[in-house]
């Protein structure tokens, strides 16, 4: 039997359901953002489950069909005591009904983030992270924190937040910012597209402290800057200000826990962040590919497929 696994995540921005082939580690991932109205910058949760339910099924009958050793899905945000996302019901109600039908081991239930940081670690061509300790950037639409990983005792990566925003979360400040520029929502990768077309900029230094900071302050600096800069501009500032605050707050906590750092979420797509990383870090931080740094299903998959082994050791 191929050692073939399903993947299914229903979040806030993306329907996704995804293939993970253990043996050859190869995968596809099947996704599509959710709608919002022109000018909003979000969902209400019973508007984003209503999409989910309409869209999953597209989805799975994507893939390529065949047996599957193992289920996985994203049931919550976070692995921690009420963390809760309606949107998460439409994958965890079609995923417990795959996992019967099919009868396959134990439907195995993970949070988005520790899916997030499994796709990433397969994209980077470092699964292996996922059993030692290592730092990890969550970086998305509601989600800022850097996080300390350390394989948990159920065999998940267990994840302890050390750093990140203390308001807004860089994601929303990037959409807001996008927002302001008329570009669609979610903004982050029309607001890199613009900001690289942009001259050179710092951009604003939010002060870090224990790898913490505030974003929210910045969203003044840039509704001020609106209108006497030029729209590429005032997005590579944003993108800059980002850039500060996480190598900034990702130099200090490797100094006091070491790396190397992970990047995961879909802020983390941004060349304009990355380039910033880099060069502050070398070869000690590791990226997904675009692909795999926004939601997706992939990491509940690998998920499964660690699980599923572990289940029978």
């Amino acid at each position: 039997m191929p050692e073939r696994f399903l993947g299914i995540d229903t979040s806030n921005y993306r329907t996704s359901a995804a293939i993970y082939d253990a043996e050859t580690g190869a995968w596809q991932n099947e996704g599509s953002l959710l709608t919002v109205p022109e000018g909003a910058i979000g969902l209400r949760q019973s508007d984003a489950l209503f999409q989910h339910t309409v869209h999953l099924h597209e989805k799975i009958e994507a893939l390529p069909q065949g047996e599957v050793r193992a289920v996985g899905v994203s049931t919550r945000p976070r692995a921690v005591e009420g963390s809760y996302m309606p949107c998460f019901l439409a994958g965890q109600s079609v995923a417990r009904s795959a996992a019967h039908l099919l009868s396959v081991a134990p439907l195995f239930c993970v949070s988005h983030q520790q899916g997030h940081i499994a796709a990433a670690a397969l994209s980077a061509g470092r699964l292996e992270l996922l059993d030692e300790p290592f730092l990890a950037w969550h970086l998305s639409g509601g989600t800022s924190e850097l996080l300390l990983v350390r394989q948990g005792e159920d065999g998940l990566p267990g994840c302890t937040c050390v750093g990140g925003t203390t308001d807004l979360a860089a994601g929303q400040f990037i959409d807001r910012t996008g927002a302001l520029l008329g570009l669609p929502f979610p903004s982050g990768a029309a607001l890199d597209k613009l900001a690289l077309q942009a001259r050179p900029e710092k951009g604003f230094a939010p002060k870090v402290a224990d790898s913490r900071f505030s974003l929210s302050g910045m969203q003044n600096q840039v509704e001020n800057r609106q209108k006497a800069a030029e729209p590429a501009q005032l997005a590579r500032f944003a993108l800059e200000t980002v850039a500060n605050a996480v190598v900034k707050a990702s130099d200090q906590a490797v100094r006091r826990y070491g790396g190397p750092i992970l990047c995961a979420g879909g802020v983390m797509a941004s060349e304009v962040i990355r380039a910033r990383m880099r060069e502050a870090f070398g070869d000690a931080v590791y990226f997904a590919e675009p692909a795999l740094s926004g939601d997706n299903a992939v990491g509940a998959a690998v998920l499964a497929s660690r699980l599923y082994e572990r289940m029978k050791t």
